[in-house]
């Protein structure tokens, strides 16, 4: 059974699959124009000791996103 969790929800090595990106504007635009769209998988690769940036394993390659960002990023988690 699959849940629904944010991106920064995860631990390192952890992944899901996008299914909703609650934000809007430019910073939505920005995301989507990085890869983050409904439907792409994304793993956690590393968390910073604070906590930010997250970095995540998108398409092939690694991005890192703010804290402020990742949050609005809503995965389905198996």
């Amino acid at each position: 059974m699959s849940t629904k969790r944010q991106l920064t929800d995860l631990r390192p090595g952890e992944k899901g699959r996008i299914i909703a990106i609650s934000t809007s504007g430019t910073v939505r635009g920005r995301m989507m124009d990085m890869g983050l769209v409904a439907g792409s998988e994304v793993k956690v690769i590393r968390v910073a000791p604070a906590g930010d940036p997250v970095e995540v394993l998108l398409r092939g390659y690694s991005l890192a996103l703010r804290k402020k960002d990742a949050v609005n990023v809503t995965l389905e988690v198996d």
